[in-house]
Formats: structure tokens, C-alpha cells, sequence
């Protein structure tokens, strides 16, 4: 028989996350209930900077309260008092806080009897965050409370009941999402199941209360964005139209303007608002996948939680999802409008390039000329001072020799000095061009 040690052989290093990420993974169990039970749930949202010291000032005062810590981490805890568990847990935007209680002789129908009546004020004193959810749930054996007696009270002209033989038909569900008294209530009546299996039910029912919530906390912000896409996308199409009718820079500068705005506009409502559609849409497949989860069954006049949820909460997300698909649409239409006109500008960029190319060519052509004639101005001065300087050598040979004729040298000199001015001058030239080539 092979034995498992503890710990790992030592010499392997360990991911500085392993234990974090296992003590994670069993970090919510969830609980074991029995019949009779109340269960209370109460949702707090916050804000990053308020979670300071959030899981100290609980411990603190249940510690008051007089409950202990039986488990936890920073992110959950459980703890036990009299008669009743108070199980907390972090989340990414929400804090969740859930009683458990056993009361002895509870009142099976009675509105108003909830677990949360049973908590010490202190331990709910100065929670960071709003309170989303509220929601009580009533664990009774089919005993106490016969399902036909719930259902033979529903009316035709009264609140809907969604209702639901849940697990395998081991358990009835009925509910109707109204808020009574500031919280949604559900009762669950056990007809045959065991503790893990009522446990598990009453969590996903907390679950999708608290995920439809959450998943609808996009719609107004999908109204919001609504109320100005319209108005955006008309602006857009006006926009389009003035690039086709611009006769000027400062008319595509103008609409360059007016587009760099707007696209500023849309990217300020995506940024603000990516994350609240992406969580809603996560939402929504939670409250889906916790529906599937229960393995409903259909109770004969009621809506099931799979229906209820297609016809209320699906035309929310949906709404919310056309929102943010219009939201990327209209980003991506400014991209290629701007992109349009870039290519407009660039355009008329590149011909006025082309002019200004031109008119250089230009202008060096007529700079050569200049320097032709400059170099044949400079070939008729360097002559003349040549040759003036050939005549006063002339005139001193003369002295020496009186048959040396000055006039006469400097007449046959003057051909021979533009020789070899014209051939220096074309020699340095040649090596100019040389020098500039083999630079390039």
C-alpha cells in the first residue's frame, strides 16, 4: 500500500502561490442544512478604498458579540454563536453576508421570520459599501408544510409564484421575486433531501438572487448610454457628409476637430463602461448555470426559474449587450471615418508635395543656368587678370629684350589662359560630382 506524505520531498521548490491557491480553492464550503432552517443573505457593494480593515472590524465584533471564528482566510470567514452561523465572503465588487439559523418551533408561514433577526446588531454595525440584496430563505420538511397548500392559496389575480420541484423532484421551491418588508424571500420545502443536497440548493438560490441583481446593475447605465448613441451616431453621419464637402484645409480641419471630440466622447462612455456590461454578462451566466443547476421540474400553473429568468432578466442583458455592441460599432466607425479623411489629408498633402517638388526642380534648373553663365563670367575674369598679369611680365622681358613685344605676349597668352580656366573649372566640377555621388 502506497502512502502519501504530507509534504512534499524536500529539495522541490514550490510555487510561492500553491498553498494560497488550494486553501482558495476549498475556501467556501457550503454548509449542511437540515430541516427546520432560516437562512438570511444581505449583499453589500464597495468600493476598493473601503475594504480596509473590513474583515477585522467583523471578527471584532462578533468576537463582541459573542461568536468565535471557526474558519477563514482573507477573503471568507466563518463564525458560530448561539444557536446560528455567520458566513462572510469578499468578492470582487460586492461583500456577502449569510445567516444560518435552526430555530426551534418557528412559524412556518409567518412574513416576517428571517435569520437575520436572530444576529446581533454589532456584527452588521459599519459595513462598508450599499446593500444590494436582501433576501430570507425558509427551509421547511414537507411535514410542516405541504406544497399543494402553498399553490391552492395562489391566485389568479394576485403576485406570480415561480415555482419549481428542484433536484430531482426532492424538493419544492416557490418564490416571486417581489421585495416583502426590503427583502425577496424563498421558501423551500424538503421532501427528500440530505443535508449536503439542502445546503447546496439554498446556496444556488442565494446565488441567483444575488447574480440577477448584480446582472441588472448594467441596465441603467445601458439607458444612459442609449439616451446619447443616437445623437452620436447622427453627428457621425453629418460629419461623413461635411468630408465629402470640404473645398478647404480649415473645413477638414474643422471636421478633424469635431471628429477627434466625438471619438473622445465614445471612448471616455467605453472605458467607463466596459467592465459593468462584461460583469453583467458574466452575471447572467451565473444565474443560467445555478437555474441549471437546480434540475427543475415544472410545477403545474407556475412559471419555472428558467422561464421567469427568459422573460424578464434576458431582455435586459440583451439590451445591455445591443448597448455595448453599438458602443464598439460607432468606435469602430469613427476609426475608419478618421481614417478616411487622414487619407483625404494626406492626399492633398502629397500633391502639394508634388508642387513644391516641382517648383524645386524648377528652381535648381534655373540655378544651374545661373551658375553656367557665372562659371563663363568666371572664365572671362580669371583670363583678363591672367593676361594683365602676362603683360606686366611682357613689359619686364621687354627691358631685357627690346624685340620682345609686350602686346604680343599677352595676345598669344589670352587663348591659352580660357584653356586652361575653362578645363580646371569643368576638372572641378567633375570632382564635386564625384564627392556627391559617393556620398549617396
Amino acid at each position: 500500500m502506497t502512502t502519501h506524505p504530507e509534504q512534499p520531498p524536500a529539495g522541490l521548490a514550490q510555487h510561492p502561490l500553491r498553498q494560497l491557491l488550494n486553501d482558495s480553492f476549498h475556501a467556501r464550503p457550503t454548509p449542511a442544512l437540515r430541516a427546520p432552517a432560516l437562512v438570511s443573505h444581505l449583499v453589500f457593494t464597495h468600493e476598493p478604498a473601503s475594504l480596509a480593515g473590513e474583515s477585522e472590524r467583523l471578527e471584532q465584533a462578533a468576537g463582541d458579540a459573542g461568536m468565535s471564528r471557526l474558519s477563514g482566510s482573507d477573503n471568507a470567514a466563518l463564525f458560530a454563536g448561539a444557536g446560528l452561523l455567520l458566513r462572510w465572503e469578499r468578492h470582487t465588487e460586492f461583500s456577502s453576508y449569510t445567516v444560518f439559523s435552526s430555530p426551534a418551533g418557528a412559524d412556518p408561514i409567518a412574513p416576517t421570520t428571517s435569520a437575520i433577526d436572530l444576529l446581533p446588531r454589532e456584527c452588521l454595525q459599519a459595513v462598508p459599501g450599499q446593500l444590494i440584496v436582501a433576501t430570507h430563505v425558509e427551509l421547511r420538511t414537507i411535514a410542516e408544510v405541504a406544497p399543494q397548500s402553498i399553490t391552492a392559496e395562489l391566485s389568479p389575480t394576485g403576485r406570480q409564484m415561480i415555482a419549481a420541484q428542484v433536484a430531482d423532484q426532492a424538493a419544492w421551491v416557490f418564490t416571486d421575486f417581489m421585495l416583502d418588508q426590503g427583502a425577496t424571500r424563498f421558501l423551500v420545502i424538503d421532501a427528500s433531501l440530505t443535508p449536503r443536497q439542502a445546503g447546496r440548493t439554498v446556496q444556488r438560490l442565494l446565488e441567483i438572487e444575488t447574480y440577477r441583481l448584480l446582472a441588472l446593475l448594467a441596465l441603467p447605465v445601458a439607458t444612459d448610454v442609449g439616451g446619447w448613441m443616437r445623437q452620436a451616431e447622427e453627428e457621425l453621419a453629418t460629419m461623413v457628409d461635411h468630408i465629402g464637402e470640404a473645398n478647404s484645409p480649415a473645413d477638414e480641419s474643422h471636421v478633424l476637430g469635431e471628429l477627434t471630440r466625438l471619438a473622445a466622447k465614445v471612448e471616455h462612455s467605453l472605458a467607463r463602461t466596459n467592465f459593468r456590461f462584461a460583469a453583467a454578462r458574466a452575471y447572467h451566466e451565473l444565474v443560467m448555470q445555478r437555474i441549471i443547476e437546480l434540475r427543475e421540474t415544472r410545477v403545474s400553473g407556475c412559471p419555472t426559474f428558467h422561464e421567469i429568468m427568459q422573460r424578464r432578466l434576458l431582455p435586459a442583458m440583451q439590451t445591455c449587450n445591443a448597448m455595448a455592441s453599438r458602443q464598439d460599432e460607432l468606435s469602430d466607425r469613427l476609426a475608419r471615418t478618421s481614417q478616411l479623411l487622414r487619407t483625404r489629408v494626406d492626399v492633398e498633402l502629397e500633391r502639394q508635395n508634388q508642387q513644391l517638388l516641382a517648383q524645386m526642380n524648377r528652381r535648381a534648373h534655373l540655378q544651374l543656368r545661373l551658375q553656367e553663365t557665372v562659371e563663363g563670367l568666371s572664365v572671362v575674369a580669371i583670363t583678363y587678370y591672367a593676361s594683365q598679369l602676362v603683360h606686366y611680365l611682357a613689359k619686364g622681358a621687354n627691358q631685357l629684350l627690346p624685340q620682345f613685344s609686350p602686346e604680343l605676349a599677352t595676345a598669344v597668352s589670352i587663348p591659352l589662359i580660357a584653356a586652361f580656366a575653362v578645363l580646371g573649372i569643368g576638372r572641378l566640377r567633375q570632382r564635386l560630382q564625384e564627392r556627391e555621388s559617393a556620398a549617396h
